[in-house]
């Protein structure tokens, strides 16, 4: 019997290191891209990288290590080229001219792909789908196989016009139509967001995959999807929950990554004005990733672009369950009569030295949680009530605390 399973696709990944970009970075964002490739189900079967001064114009490596690449897929079963940055249209051309039926993918579009396979709203779709013709538009070149077998049609091509620049039309027409449907959802969201102005909200941020779905299904008792893949979640969730008989909106977006196409950014617009309104950000940090400091760092810089940079914010260190500090980074060196002693610290210690350090620096509240194992949750129930009680008696200082039956934190 002939099998029916769906045939699982294999890729090989390239990246470069450059001057802003060190080899330790480099197999850190490769590790990265073969997740993305994964949450696709896609498997990687070899990278390939290489030290240049800037990319290749014509094929973003050197002609030495595109003929390793082209060598290694002849010899083995490779379905696509995944790059770790985004193509330019002649490098994608040039590419696909060199390694024929095999598909070429940067970044951007893998990411496209992802956030087209988890949207579920029609305002998510609609984001999602702007932004592929958006990113597809400079990079037409006889893609419509459908166009190449007309030979006319009215209202679909003038006399003597080639198949791309009706393909750019096609395109160009679906944009203005998307870009318009996504106004009207828009306007509809600026409504909801309104009625909504007279509680005070809070909004989840954070890099992707760092648990910031599972810490909203443990502080509003509800079913949000949570999964460890990353974008998990593209479409925003609101929830209403009352914390000590002070209600407060409590809102799950999307997560954010390095080299974030900036079209998507763009569609996405009306999901970020649910941080740029926010009044009180939970900045959830996976602290048990080895770069999670340069994870602050994207999701800082991401939060300053949009507007969202100096809202008053409460730093999440969540997965400390799974957090090992690394010995050498920590152990303190003492100094006694018979000479150094080196001083093995705990993982506690460890916690509190980096709470301390970023208390020093620019955040105002640290929290280290699990918010899979309900770790310490208490204690961010505490500073999250601190400052929405700031905020909502500012919009009702005349407010009584009356006993509420509404939803309440879970313990």
């Amino acid at each position: 019997m002939n099998s029916t399973a769906k045939k699982q696709e294999t890729a090989v990944l390239v990246a470069i290191t450059t001057q802003r970009q060190t080899a330790e970075q480099t197999q850190e964002y490769l590790h990265e891209l073969a997740f993305l490739a994964s949450t696709l189900g896609v498997e990687t079967v070899r990278t390939f990288t290489q030290k240049l001064e800037y990319s290749d114009n014509r094929t973003f490596v050197g002609k030495g290590r595109l003929e390793d690449i082209k060598t290694f897929v002849s010899a083995n079963p490779v379905d696509m080229i995944i790059f770790d940055d985004e193509l330019i249209p002649s490098q994608v051309r040039n590419l696909e001219a060199e390694f024929k039926d095999i598909k070429v993918l940067d970044r951007s579009l893998l990411i496209l792909d992802i956030f087209a396979m988890r949207a579920q709203t029609a305002q998510a779709k609609t984001q999602v789908e702007l932004a592929q013709y958006q990113y597809m538009y400079p990079r037409l070149t006889r893609m419509w196989s459908h166009l190449s077998r007309q030979k006319g049609g009215v209202g679909m091509r003038g006399p003597g016009e080639k198949e791309l620049e009706t393909d750019r039309r096609i395109v160009q027409d679906r944009i203005a139509f998307l870009k318009e449907k996504l106004e009207k959802i828009d306007k509809q969201s600026v409504t909801r967001r309104k009625e909504r102005n007279r509680l005070v909200r809070v909004a989840l941020v954070g890099y992707t995959n760092v648990g910031k779905s599972t810490l909203m299904r443990r502080l509003a008792k509800t079913d949000v999807f949570a999964e460890n893949k990353l974008f998990a979640t593209v479409d925003s969730t609101v929830r209403k929950v009352v914390l000590d008989n002070i209600p407060f909106l409590l809102t799950d977006t999307v997560g954010f990554i390095r080299k974030l196409p900036t079209k998507l950014i763009e569609s996405f617009k009306s999901t970020l004005d649910e941080v740029r309104e926010a009044d009180v950000l939970l900045h959830v940090v996976d602290i048990s990733h080895p770069s999670f400091e340069e994870q602050i760092e994207v999701v800082n810089q991401t939060l300053a672009e949009i507007g969202a940079g100096d809202k008053a914010t409460i730093m999440v260190f969540n997965k400390i369950d799974a957090y090992h500090p690394k010995k050498e980074a920590f152990d303190e060196v003492i100094e006694t009569e018979e000479g150094e002693v080196v001083v093995e610290q705990t993982k506690e210690r460890v916690l509190e030295k980096l709470k301390k350090s970023y208390y020093n620096g620019s955040a105002e509240h640290v929290v280290f949680i699990s918010a899979q194992n309900n770790e310490n949750l208490a204690e961010l129930r505490d500073k999250v009530f601190e400052l929405i009680k700031r905020k909502h008696y500012v919009i009702y200082p005349n407010w009584v605390n009356m006993p509420l039956t509404d939803v309440d934190f879970a313990e």
